[in-house]
């Protein structure tokens, strides 16, 4: 407990304490970086199976934060409670899996009773551990060192400064391998559908309008009947794709076109082809093209519709950017 009479000054002091504390120990580790290090890269890249992330207690939290990083990030894995483990859980493991087991003493009773027996499975182990030379570190196939560990607890008994060493080797550690696969910003995608997240890295081919609300006309139109293509289209999309002979796309005309068109023409220029108003080589977009890069073709090219087209240059979709606002929705 905190003394009573401790003014605000002495609570900011002792918070900026911990904080100081914690970043010193998490700037330590870069002087742990090594060969184990890149040995523990190397075999969660090479592993066929789950990365199997375990802990007890607060380093338990801890390894399931990792452990979610990993999944969204290219590498199968799944959090495994050690006790729980003990009691049927054991069977999440298999021969195939590798498990990183966190303890800062190396000593947890419980992380002892199940490495031998994940041994037994058939499954290697990484430890991170702040004593290599712990019962973890020597059952383990290599060690990542968070080193020794004063705790910012003025009790030093609460996890505190270990566990933030154990959160930030974790995530050098996830990162490191995200780039050994060439995990893409489109990987990431797949795996964050729902959120903020996952609307900022949507796919073009997710939002853009297809099929009955494509609207698609043929050069050599009368612009009269392009003007009713876009109001007939559902959805009445403000623009339409002009296409030759073969379906591929040779233009578009917007109501920016028809606007411009009459105010510096009599009505009778309506009966004419649009081949002569339609912008013929209009910024375009790919199915597989993150919307975020369209949204910025869009506002940089001043536009509100953007053909989308396949690699034959054939149009497979048309973004507005009416679509994009929905999908922030």
């Amino acid at each position: 407990m905190g003394k009573p009479n401790e003014s605000q000054d002495d609570r900011l002091a002792r918070a900026a304490e911990v904080i100081k504390l914690e970043a010193r120990t998490i700037a330590n580790l870069e002087g742990l970086l090594d060969e184990r290090f890149l040995a523990a890269v190397d075999r969660i890249v090479a592993c066929p199976g789950m990365l199997v992330v375990t802990g007890m207690g607060k380093a338990g939290l801890v390894g399931a934060k990792i452990s979610a990083t990993f999944a969204s990030t290219g590498t199968p894995s799944l959090a495994l409670h050690p006790a729980e483990a003990l009691h049927g859980d054991l069977g999440r493991i298999r021969d195939s899996d590798l498990v990183l087991a966190l303890s800062n003493s190396g000593e947890t009773e419980e992380i002892k009773a199940l490495i031998p027996r994940a041994r037994k499975i058939g499954a290697g182990v990484i430890a991170m551990t702040g004593v290599p030379d712990s019962a973890l570190g020597r059952a383990a196939d290599c060690v990542l060192d968070i080193g020794q560990v004063d705790e910012a607890c003025p009790l030093g008994l609460a996890p505190t400064a270990s566990t933030s060493a154990m959160l930030a080797l974790g995530d050098a550690l996830a990162m490191v391998v995200l780039a050994e696969r060439g995990f893409s910003r489109e990987d990431y995608a797949q795996v964050h559908p729902s959120g903020s997240l996952g609307r900022k890295l949507m796919q073009v081919r997710e939002v853009m309008r297809t099929d009955e609300e494509l609207p698609l006309a043929k050069i050599g139109t009368p612009i009269t009947e392009v003007i009713l293509t876009m109001s007939r289209t559902k959805g009445r999309p403000g623009a339409a794709i002009l296409v030759d002979e073969d379906g591929r796309m040779r233009g578009i005309f917007t109501d920016g076109d028809l606007r411009r068109l009459l105010e510096t023409g009599p009505p009778s220029r309506l009966d004419a082809p649009v081949d002569e108003f339609m912008a013929r080589s209009p910024t375009i977009a790919r199915p597989d093209q993150l919307v975020e890069e369209a949204e910025r073709l869009l506002r940089e090219n001043k536009k509100d519709q953007l053909p989308v087209v396949d690699d034959e240059g054939r149009p497979v979709g048309l973004l507005d950017v009416q679509d994009i606002l929905t999908a922030r929705a």
